[in-house]
């Protein structure tokens, strides 16, 4: 039996590095493992138990089928095993979820044997991921006058699933962690570089936060066996950066609690905080495992006589300590009145963590449970010609008589499934919304396939408009951990229904293109709806939500998401662009003039910045949309005038239609579905039936900004500010400098332009600007490696057509060669260009990084510590973050230029340009 000695090899060599056996999801390997169960004097028999009951994993795995198929047999009695009895059975087909666990109590409910029959519902009335195929058994015996069945739905219509379960415990006693000072990205609890072990939960989670870290939360849990351990972040936001389910699963592993005794390496009800709150979309990530974001405020602003801030030398408000969160302080969660205390003392109101909705799926240890649990019930009261009874509690319907819709309040009501027929929804109001488009990435692939199998699904849900899986993540290197984990998932994937960036037949050319260009290219309706597995799904098309890998998951299965609406901030702009100015500048200065004209206050954190660009396309605006993930924005519209975003579509359907040349459609050619749904829409636009959407002019707004062209005079850096003596202050994008900050002084130890924040104009500008540099000088020397990765292969293919490519290559050491894929990362860089592949490269830093300790300049969007660059013991690791023509001019000079020597690089070079829309984008009369 090879599989079952492999895998006990495979075990021993775990142990070595400190790891329990991996969880079992094979069939091959539990069939033989069954046989040694079956066989009575086998010595391998304990163990093979041990495994069968305790590691294997459930949903649509395919050990989960042979593990429920096994069990039924116990259940039926046609195998004995003493140590399983059948009501033994039954409780681990309990346990596991959905799929073939199902099938077998449906096939129990509905048999012959009565008793059977009555312990099998019984089961059933717990479970809520169930599918068409199964709710059509249920229908089927329902109508043909099956009264177990007539039991079963008259449960679910009651949502015993729900009611049945334990209530939320009153108080919650935690112990403090400060996991890091100011904001907390996801990367340190979930580190890129290690994006490849995410599936393998308990290797993942040795790599959350330090080793040392991880020994002072078991000391404290040690300490305190009676309280969760509460990670923290101490003058700062918790989970900026990126969703990361991984994180959030990491945090979960270390001081949650099992979501089951048959499920290894599960963890539910992780409980994190921070001064700053939880960002959003970790929070949501935090909901999908039941678990609990706390905003601590306990920093607040000094207050002077009259309530004003009162401000440091660098007029920054001063903080002080409302109360102490210190490592290892023992405080109290009240889920009632919904407090926080320190002992008797009340610390401060946490209602927002304790919503009706919220408390739900902490009830139901996860949000999938409820979102499940609600289109069950409502399937099994319209099966009964009844009401659906009033279990869940209400979704939140805030409407306001005679007030407008702003962009993504008008999106919301569109695409809405349930709510009360004809009421108009404002911000705040909690909605299920069907999802147009859905995005999968690489490092979290497979994760999400995980998260399909253990809710049981196999079809992508029919009313999704297209999905896409891609290959960026891991473009940089075709290493020995990619060659393993890409093939599987893409194959996982294709099956599913998705597009995906590299065939699993090997019939077309694997396509390492940058997900978020892709999906924008692929949203062919502003109206669309979005979610993506990663941060920067920001369509400049459409509203788009990065999400964790669970929630992308839900939305590929069912089609749908459910968050309230969020808050708008409106930003318009005003003056005009220098001619020197490229258009990152003005994404740069937005978050600078923001936070300057709210004095500190970051307004669009958590909300949606409806940008009302008006004239750049798509691609161009882009790098708008895209950096609103870095002010902390929940997402971000781009409002277009018609004739703009007619070109935009008519792009995306000539990328789409490469993409069907390329032979990536599949049997439901649901990328010609797309062209199809372009053309429609570009006949409703230029007809007048249907113009660009647009929000009414008397909609309500948070805040609204008003970007000045007018003032940028210089090119704008976000610096990580590594050395400020403020912790809280390193590493956040908020500190926006201008280029003469530097003094044309600071050194430059490498320069990249790629990932997702540039387009085919920013290749064209490094065309540009060598060849000025040559004709200037009479030749181009870099003093500093330059490393260029386009987003997309059909840039490469335009630049070539155009002859800016090879222009690239004449001054380029190194050219990626598709037919012979780098085998391991690069860990030295000569001061030469490189063209490396498409895709995510550096910003990724998963991959490639720069040397330790190095200061990069980039386009990318990164800044975060040890993402990029990682520190060395001479200094810190730094990555700016600036414009192409300002990152390029710094490597060929190995400094940060000054503004005559930039002035004079960028003379007559086509640079980003941008006119504010002249007429205001609002619809009058609604």
């Amino acid at each position: 039996m090879n599989m079952y000695q492999d895998y006990i090899q495979e075990i021993e060599e775990r142990k070595n590095q400190g790891l329990h056996p991996k969880p079992i999801d094979g069939a091959e390997l539990l069939s033989e493992i069954i046989t040694q169960i079956k066989d009575s004097g086998n010595a391998d028999r304990p163990d093979s138990l041990q495994f069968f009951i305790y590691n294997t994993l459930p949903g649509t795995t395919s050990a989960a089928g042979v593990k429920a198929q096994f069990l039924k047999e116990i259940i039926l009695g046609e195998s004995v095993v003493e140590e399983i009895s059948p009501a033994f059975a039954f409780e681990l087909l309990s346990h596991m979820k959905g799929g073939p666990s199902i099938k077998v109590l449906l096939d129990l409910a509905l048999g012959d044997n009565a008793s059977i029959a009555k312990e099998a519902a019984n089961v059933l009335k717990t479970q809520v991921f169930l599918y068409d195929a199964d709710t059509n058994r249920l229908k089927e015996a329902f109508n043909s006058g099956n009264a177990i069945a007539k039991e079963i739905i008259e449960s679910y219509a009651k949502a015993e699933f729900f009611t049945k379960l334990p209530e939320v415990a009153e108080e919650v006693k935690v112990v403090t962690f400060i996991a890091g000072e100011g904001d907390i990205s996801t990367d340190l609890l979930s580190p890129g570089n290690q994006a490849h072990s995410r599936s393998d939960r308990e290797l993942h989670g040795k790599c959350m936060i330090t080793p040392q870290a991880q020994e002072e939360i078991k000391a404290l849990q040690a300490q305190h066996p009676d309280a969760s351990v509460m990670l923290i972040a101490e003058k700062g936001t918790m989970g900026v950066g990126s969703s990361r389910m991984s994180g959030v699963n990491n945090v979960a592993l270390w001081t949650g609690k099992q979501a089951s005794p048959y499920i290894p390496f599960v963890n539910i009800a992780p409980i994190v905080g921070g001064t700053n709150g939880i960002s959003p979309i970790f929070l949501t990530t935090v909901d999908v495992t039941g678990g609990i974001g706390l905003d601590l405020k306990n920093w607040v602003k000094k207050l002077d006589e009259n309530g004003e801030p009162i401000r440091n030398e660098a007029g920054e408000p001063i903080l002080e300590e409302a109360y102490s969160v210190a490592t290892g302080t023992v405080l109290t969660i009240n889920t009632k009145t919904k407090k926080l205390y320190n002992g008797d003392q009340e610390l401060i109101d946490i209602a927002k963590a304790f919503t009706p909705q919220k408390m739900e799926f902490i009830k139901a240890g996860g949000s999938y449970a409820i979102v499940f649990g609600k289109k069950l019930q409502t399937f099994a009261a319209k099966l009964l010609g009844i009401e659906t009874p009033l279990v869940f509690a209400p979704s939140k319907e805030i409407s306001h008589e005679g007030q407008g819709l702003t962009a993504v309040e008008k999106i919301f009501n569109r695409n809405a499934v349930g709510t009360t027929p004809g009421k108009v929804l404002h911000a705040g109001s909690d909605v299920r919304v069907e999802v147009n488009i859905v995005g999968s990435q690489d490092t979290t692939g497979l994760m999400t396939a995980q998260e399909l199998e253990s809710m049981a699904a196999t079809v992508i849900s029919p009313i999704v408009d297209g999905a896409y899986q891609s290959g960026c993540h891991t473009a940089s290197v075709w290493d020995k951990k990619a060659q393993a984990n890409i093939p599987k998932l893409m194959k996982f994937m294709n099956e599913f229904g998705l597009i995906t960036a590299r065939d699993p037949k090997g019939e077309y050319h694997a396509m390492t293109d940058v997900i978020h260009k892709v999906l924008n290219d692929i949203t062919i309706d502003e109206w669309a709806i979005i979610i993506g597995g990663d941060s920067h799904t920001r369509m400049s098309k459409g509203v788009a939500f990065g999400a964790d890998s669970g929630t992308v998951a839900l939305a590929l299965a069912t089609g749908e998401a459910s968050m309230p609406i969020p808050e708008s901030v409106k930003v318009t702009f005003k003056g005009d662009m220098k001619e020197h100015m490229d258009f990152r500048d003005v994404v740069h200065a937005t978050q600078a003039q923001m936070l300057k004209q709210f004095g500190g206050e970051n307004v669009f954190q958590g909300r949606i910045i409806e940008v009302h660009i008006g004239t750049l396309p798509a691609d161009q605006a882009f790098t708008f949309t895209d950096w609103t993930a870095e002010m902390k924005a929940k997402a971000s519209i781009n409002i277009s005038e018609d004739e703009t975003l007619i070109e935009s579509l008519e792009i995306a359907k000539g990328r789409i239609q490469i993409m069907i040349n390329k032979g990536m459609d599949n049997h439901n050619q649901v990328l010609q579905g797309l062209i199809d749904k372009a053309n429609k829409r570009i006949a409703e636009i230029r007809s007048g039936e249907k113009p660009a959407l647009t929000p009414d002019a008397n909609a309500k707004y948070y805040a609204e900004v008003v970007v000045d062209l007018d003032i940028i005079v210089e090119p704008m850096i976000a610096d990580p500010d590594v050395n400020n003596d403020d912790v809280s202050k390193r590493y956040t994008h908020d500190t926006i400098r201008t280029l003469s900050f530097y003094g044309g002084e600071k050194k430059v130890d490498l320069g990249f332009v790629g990932s997702c924040m540039v387009h085919k104009g920013d290749l064209k500008i490094v065309s540009q600007m060598l060849r000025n540099i040559e004709k200037q000088q009479g030749k181009v020397e870099f003093n500093a490696p330059l490393v260029v990765a386009a987003p997309t292969y059909n840039i490469i293919d335009e630049l070539k057509a155009e002859g800016d490519w090879e222009f690239l290559e004449k001054y380029s050491g190194f050219e990626f060669d598709d037919k012979a894929p780098k085998g391991e990362a690069r860990v030295e860089y000569k001061n030469m260009m490189y063209l490396e592949r498409p895709g995510c490269n550096l910003c990724m830093g998963n991959q490639e990084k720069a040397a330790k300790g190095d200061t990069v300049l980039a386009t990318s969007t990164r800044l975060f510590q040890g993402r990029v660059v990682e520190d060395s013991e001479r200094k810190k690791g730094e990555s700016l973050l600036a414009s192409t023509p300002v990152v390029v001019l710094s490597a060929i000079i190995g400094r940060i230029p000054n503004i005559e020597e930039y002035k004079a690089a960028v003379e007559g070079i086509d640079l980003t340009k941008f006119a504010p829309p002249i007429k205001e984008l609002v619809q009058v009369g609604h």
